[in-house]
């Protein structure tokens, strides 16, 4: 008679149990607090390069992700080559939200030279991402790629530097020149003029421009060349002059690109 099978044992699968989460490669850096201290300075050198490589390599992602959309967008009438649209309060011309093109891609699909140069060279390489700017001047370029990330970085700003209280920080993106027209129309700037019976010297007549730093005015929802006055106060060839800002045009509203 064959012997009798013994059944296989059964284990229940643990529950609850979550994937350890992946130390980033900057955590295996130990800086020595005792010993030489060259061999102090280069573990800390060298734990601020690889954070910056993290860093430089999540920009670059976001720079080819933005330039996908945009070349699959070039010549859309929705967003004008943007890939995205934004939009933002009409008080405060602070940005609300930022959402993709509706309308169809005008191009199906695009070669990897094409991303690869859009991502990497040119003045519109970070067209389509976002940056944040805190009022305490803190001020981070657009590397985000929507506006989820962009506050997440802000929030890591206030948690920082601030105690996690929020201090009136903003987000704010860099687009075409084409989308910033569409979406901002700015008028026609006012010519200026010359002042000849001011009655102040030309240094006076300069100090009356009271500028703001331009994270700050970027996250008060004002104009970052003149901070919101419209007008700037200049002195040249012993002429004073009351030049209207170039940027906003004399409206003293944020332009949609401010980076």
């Amino acid at each position: 008679m064959p012997p009798k099978r013994k059944p296989a044992r059964r284990t229940t699968a643990a529950k609850g149990r979550k994937p350890a989460a992946r130390k980033h490669p900057a955590s295996r850096v130990k800086v020595p607090r005792s010993g030489p201290l060259h061999a102090q300075i280069g573990a800390r050198m060298v734990l601020f390069a690889v954070s910056k490589l993290d860093q430089h390599d999540d920009t670059v992602l976001s720079r080819k992700n933005a330039a996908i959309l945009k070349l699959t967008h070039e010549g859309c009438p929705t967003c004008k080559g943007n890939g995205q649209i934004y939009t933002k309060d009409k008080k405060t011309g602070a940005f609300t939200g930022a959402k993709r093109c509706p309308a169809k891609p005008t191009k199906q699909r695009v070669s990897k030279w094409a991303v690869y140069k859009a991502s990497r060279f040119g003045a519109d390489k970070s067209t389509g991402l976002l940056g944040w700017a805190c009022p305490c001047g803190k001020k981070e370029k657009p590397r985000y790629r929507d506006a989820k990330a962009a506050t997440a970085g802000l929030r890591t700003h206030e948690r920082q530097k601030h105690g996690g209280n929020s201090v009136g920080g903003a987000w704010y993106a860099q687009a075409n020149e084409a989308a910033k027209q569409a979406a901002d129309p700015q008028p026609e700037a006012m010519p200026s003029k010359v002042v000849t019976d001011s009655g102040m010297t030309d240094d006076q007549w300069i100090k009356q421009n009271k500028f703001m730093p331009v994270g700050k005015a970027i996250a008060a929802g004002r104009c970052w060349k003149c901070s919101g006055h419209g007008k700037i106060h200049a002195a040249f060839g012993n002429e004073q002059l009351l030049v209207v800002c170039p940027e906003c045009k004399g409206s003293g509203e944020p332009a949609t690109v401010a980076a």
